[in-house]
């Protein structure tokens, strides 16, 4: 495939940020391009991300708290419990966790020492947590948990050569054991039972998939294909109508209506939440991306792109740096909403490439 071949391919390798070129070439290219280390290390977001970086590996945040409310509520008068978190683990999206989320993402260099020192913290961090300590609340035979920490952990534990840590290895058994026999994780403690939760399973699946990726563990592997398998048989976003109501969900969709809308528009990063874009990244990943029921959200994904070739968010989770809301803003700028993003244009691409349909989208 020559450079040059489509604008997203050429605005994509003229960015400032060497990572994000290096991983155009190699996987929307399929060049077989050699990283640079030291280019990857210089580059303006993988610089921020690293920035404040304290003494025990953390990165610098204000300590925060998680209230825990009875079941699904969220009212004042069912605060029935409140954990302390601890600096450089608060601060929600410039937290040490999705800071090295994205600074894997980035393609940062297996085992350069401060992000080894960050996940060193983090990890402890997460093992000292309750769950991990007293293991989860079990309801009608389900454990009713939050992952989303042991998944992302996980993927960044395997993509820093840390895999064979023993606390790496610690939450892939625990997410292995906290599995739903649907083949997702569900933390609501009144969920019907029937389904998992969409959004809490995406990040344990991929992180599952990493460790399996570098270690071989046909375990993990077999664990995030049942995730897979459970998103596809909803090609995504569609319901079944077979849903029990719950508190939650008093009243589920009928078959064939969209989940939640939200699911539908693009987003980067995209933490905990669950959307196409996330989602046909995890079947990119493992393989599954060439599966007919995902056909309707690859067409969706290509209808997204602009005008100039270019994809971009149709809102974002986070705020900007220079945000008021200090508790939700980033650390860097990944591109504002209806503007083009470059990680998703990436993403995208990465997608399309798996799914063997670039040539739909005009890259020769």
């Amino acid at each position: 495939m020559a450079t040059g071949s489509h604008p997203a391919v050429d605005w994509l390798l003229g960015s400032d940020e060497p990572a994000i070129r290096f991983l155009t070439r190699r996987d929307v290219l399929g060049e077989a391009v050699d990283e640079d280390a030291s280019e990857i290390m210089s580059g303006p977001k993988v610089t921020a991300l690293l920035s404040g970086q304290r003494d025990d590996g953390a990165f610098r945040g204000e300590p925060g708290i998680i209230r825990r409310y009875r079941g699904n509520s969220r009212r004042p008068e069912d605060v029935i419990g409140v954990d302390h978190v601890p600096a450089g683990v608060a601060g929600h999206w410039k937290s040490t966790q999705w800071r090295l989320v994205s600074l894997v993402e980035l393609a940062i260099p297996p085992g350069e020492p401060r992000t080894v020192a960050a996940a060193n913290y983090l990890l402890n961090d997460i093992l000292d947590r309750r769950r991990n300590r007293f293991g989860p609340k079990i309801i009608n035979g389900l454990p009713r948990i939050c992952v989303n920490a042991e998944g992302a952990a996980l993927v960044i534990g395997s993509r820093l050569g840390m895999a064979a840590d023993p606390r790496v290895q610690q939450m892939a058994e625990a997410l292995l054991d906290w599995q739903w026999p649907d083949g997702g994780w569900n933390c609501h403690r009144n969920a019907s039972g029937r389904r998992s939760n969409f959004h809490e399973s995406i990040n344990a699946a991929w992180g599952l998939h990493e460790y399996a990726r570098v270690t071989g563990d046909a375990a993990a592997a077999a664990a995030a294909d049942r995730t897979a398998e459970l998103y596809l048989q909803h090609r995504l976003f569609y319901s079944l109508g077979t849903g029990i109501p719950s508190r939650f969900r008093p009243h589920p969709p009928p078959a064939g209506q969209v989940i939640n809308t939200r699911w539908l528009q693009l987003g980067y990063p995209s933490y905990w939440h669950y959307d196409i874009l996330a989602v046909l990244m995890l079947l990119a990943r493992i393989g599954r991306i060439d599966d007919a029921r995902a056909s309707d959200a690859l067409d969706l994904l290509a209808r997204k792109r602009r005008p100039d070739g270019l994809w971009a968010a149709d809102r974002q989770w986070w705020t900007p740096p220079e945000s008021r809301f200090a508790h939700q803003h980033e650390v860097v700028d990944w591109g504002r909403a209806h503007q083009p993003s470059e990680m998703i244009t990436l993403h995208v691409l990465r997608i399309l490439r798996a799914a063997r349909r670039l040539a739909h989208a005009g890259v020769a």
